[in-house]
């Protein structure tokens, strides 16, 4: 049977460091408020003249390079991201342009912050197919553009960054084990943009009102996601054959640190094996899972033979988790 998996991985975050300090400029907190409540110390803001795409690029680039493929050699683009470039065009196609790529399909996918997870299972299905060989996977977004920077619960959550991933054949036994995603609709008010879609277009009202920006029930958010976590990845490892104890390491959506240490508890798998640079990023969305995961790898922490676990929950409601056995 056919073994599927990552080829090679990528990111890039923007050059500009926003810090909690920062914020103390413009808004009423403080670094030990937003440190102790979430983690974040700073996080990367993209600037004026970069859009998703242009991060989307950089680490697309970066993984076709990783992946010792060319990139006429990519069939397909997947871009997961809630911050496209445009209303109506998919970002995806801006990608495919900016990589110098000709007709191959390229569509984009918003699952929030799991988007990245449900990214891969699809590039998964798609390669088992054998329709397409090398799928070019990305999670990207420009969130400083959708962020109030009047509110102080959101602002200091989020940041930009991308991250790819060249999905295809690997070695026999190796690549993705189990997928486990899934979505619950009825909590789908819980966090949004209310305003800007065709449910409710932006005017001078939704404008003066600031509902062009993320909104968010936070403990709602946090109940969901601490309950979630740890039965989203147990649902991929049952599905891999496999028990918590077989995990080198996990790579949870770096939304908060306090969510990560209750998931942790819950799932009785020490801390430490959690990889987290929330502390750095922020919460880059659809981003954040596959940065952790790429920067993992540049300093050697994953290894050929590894098993571990990517798991995330985001807007939508939505989550995610696959267990890879790491190919290289």
């Amino acid at each position: 049977m056919q073994s599927i998996g990552i080829k090679g991985m990528g990111y890039y975050v923007p050059e500009n460091v926003f810090t909690n300090f920062d914020f103390e400029k413009i808004i009423d907190t403080s670094d030990e408020w937003i440190r102790t409540r979430t983690g974040i110390i700073e996080r990367r803001f993209a600037s004026k003249d970069q859009a998703t795409s242009d991060l989307a690029t950089e680490a697309s680039l970066k993984a076709i390079k990783n992946a010792k493929i060319s990139k006429e050699d990519v069939d397909m683009i997947i871009l997961a991201t809630t911050t496209a470039d445009y209303i109506a065009q998919g970002a995806a196609c801006i990608v495919q342009n900016k990589l110098g790529l000709k007709k191959i399909p390229c569509f984009d996918l918003n699952a929030a912050c799991t988007g990245f997870i449900y990214g891969l299972e699809v590039a998964y299905s798609l390669v088992k197919s054998g329709l397409y060989k090398n799928i070019l996977v990305i999670g990207a977004e420009t969130l400083s553009r959708i962020v109030d920077m009047q509110n102080r619960n959101t602002c200091v959550l989020f940041g930009d960054g991308a991250a790819a991933a060249i999905i295809g054949e690997v070695e026999k036994g190796y690549g993705f084990l189990g997928f486990s995603i899934g979505a619950e609709g009825e909590d789908n008010m819980i966090l949004k943009v209310p305003a800007g879609g065709s449910k409710k277009p932006n005017n001078e009202e939704t404008i003066k009102n600031r509902e062009n920006f993320v909104i968010m029930k936070g403990q709602d958010v946090f109940k969901f996601a601490v309950s979630t976590l740890p039965k989203v990845t147990s649902d991929a490892l049952e599905k891999a054959k496999l028990k918590v104890n077989d995990l080198s390491m996990v790579f949870p959506h770096q939304a908060n640190l306090r969510i990560i240490e209750s998931a942790a508890k819950r799932m009785k798998f020490p801390l430490e094996k959690f990889y987290m640079n929330l502390s750095r990023y922020g919460n880059t969305s659809s981003a954040s899972v596959g940065i952790a995961l790429g920067e993992a790898i540049e300093k050697g922490l994953v290894k050929k033979g590894d098993n571990i676990a990517l798991t995330g929950f985001g807007g939508g409601l939505t989550y995610g988790s696959t267990i890879i056995k790491w190919a290289y």
